[in-house]
């Protein structure tokens, strides 16, 4: 059974700010892309100039998303190229050159992106002060450095490679594009049409692997920068490891690097050197917050799904010792569980908890859309004025009850009116101690 309840008030104004546009993209709404107090909009001005490219354009945030997949790459590519020098310079380095051109040309690109100005919070359009911008950032001599490929150059104008190694650490500043990743992963985590649940969970992932990777890529690139193949932690292993293959090798590493971060720690691989000692004592340290950081991640998420359901066991259990302390009787013992039952289980169809940050516009147009139609259906208000009908249905809200509870006593003096919407109830009347059912109603 439900009923609505009612109480006059006086009429709101409505005010509506009308626009010869309409707005199809939410996403232009929650952007920020809004002015701010006291300043003047010129509706010309939000037509962009040519060769200025939206931030929130559907083509850019594809290219944006595009990119994401190479930084990906780039993520994997740069330790693993670091560990195994074969690779820097033979089958990867094509690609390597391309994902540079993609990210050259991004840099291209960004110089006519438009961008949000902090203080009037609007679309900056002009290309000097959107290339002025980018230029005095930190984020432009990164860019630069980390899309440049220094060893082909080089290697072109002196025509050998004797600095190699020098050049597979400056390819390490590629690990600068992941900070595309955590942008995309905290829109990600905002968009309401993806569960919240999955993407941390993902972005757990991909951390962990990452963590991983890079360890295990660090680990054995110490091990080939060491004169005595035989005393180092692979050597110990495989002799001849640096002429094996190069994925037997990436196995032992991730290996070494999966059992250290899990702090399991077999003991058949393990640090030989003083060099790797040292890089492991650090490497374990590294692990106590990471290990952390997972769990109490994976924990808040776990307990996040099963909250709302504990909250309602607690406040079972509440009602259940009140009402064992207070020796009540088991009726009124069962109403209030019933009552507690209901409250969770409509917990999303109550509007008043969704409805009581908006406008009071807002908050009478949904009244009118759910109860209007009910209302004028109503014998009661049948020739009632429409500015008395309109009145009481910007007050209403519903109300949910669950069976056999009592509504109203008898001999109260009742302050809410009830509408019965669906379900059934009955007038009880208690004479000469008892119960009598002279009324039943139902819809």
């Amino acid at each position: 059974m439900s009923s609505w309840s009612a109480t006059a008030s006086p009429l709101p104004l409505l005010f509506r700010r009308r626009s010869g546009g309409e707005i199809r993209n939410l996403a232009s709404v929650s952007s920020s892309i809004l002015p701010a107090f006291g300043t003047i909009v010129d509706e010309a001005h939000l037509q962009l100039k040519k060769f200025v490219i939206a931030p929130y354009d559907r083509r850019y945030r594809w290219w944006q998303a595009f990119l994401v997949v190479l930084v990906i790459y780039s993520a994997w590519a740069s330790p693993f190229e670091l560990a195994f020098k074969k690779v820097a310079t033979g089958s990867l380095l094509p690609v390597d050159l391309a994902v540079d051109a993609f990210f050259a040309v991004d840099i291209v690109l960004t110089f006519f992106v438009a961008y949000l100005d902090k203080t009037t919070y609007l679309l900056v359009l002009d290309h000097r002060k959107i290339a002025l911008r980018y230029v005095t950032r930190i984020y432009f001599p990164f860019d630069i450095v980390s899309t440049l490929p220094f060893h082909v150059i080089y290697r072109i104008l002196s025509g050998n490679m004797h600095h190699q190694q020098v050049f597979r650490f400056i390819n390490m500043l590629r690990l600068w594009r992941l900070r595309r990743v955590s942008e995309l992963f905290k829109r990600l985590e905002k968009d309401t049409r993806f569960s919240y649940f999955w993407v941390r969970y993902i972005k757990l992932i991909c951390v962990t692997l990452f963590v991983v990777h890079s360890s295990g890529c660090f680990f054995f690139w110490m091990a080939t920068r060491q004169k005595e193949a035989a005393d180092t932690w692979i050597g110990i292993q495989i002799n001849d490891f640096e002429t094996r293959s190069i994925w037997l090798c990436y196995t032992y590493s991730i290996y070494w690097a999966t059992v250290t971060l899990t702090t399991v720690g077999y003991g058949d691989i393990h640090a030989v050197n003083f060099k790797e000692k040292i890089f492991t004592i650090f490497y374990m340290l590294f692990n106590i917050g990471f290990v952390a950081y997972i769990i109490g991640n994976m924990t808040n998420l776990i307990v996040r799904s099963a909250v709302r359901t504990l909250f309602m066991r607690n406040a079972i259990n509440e009602i259940l010792r009140y009402a064992s302390k207070n020796r009540l009787p088991q009726g009124l013992k069962e109403q209030m569980l019933a009552h507690m039952q209901l409250k969770f289980k409509t917990a999303e169809l109550q509007q008043e908890v969704v409805l009581q940050d908006l406008p009071k516009a807002i908050r009478s147009s949904f009244a009118h859309h759910l109860f209007q139609k009910t209302v004028e259906k109503t014998y009661l208000f049948k020739g009632v004025s429409e500015h008395l009908t309109v009145q009481l249905i910007s007050e209403m809200k519903a109300e949910y009850f669950p069976p056999k509870v009592d509504i109203i006593l008898q001999n109260e003096i009742p302050t809410d009116f009830y509408i019965l919407v669906t379900g059934a109830l009955d007038v009880l009347k208690y004479k000469n101690g008892t119960e009598q059912v002279p009324l039943s109603t139902s819809l």
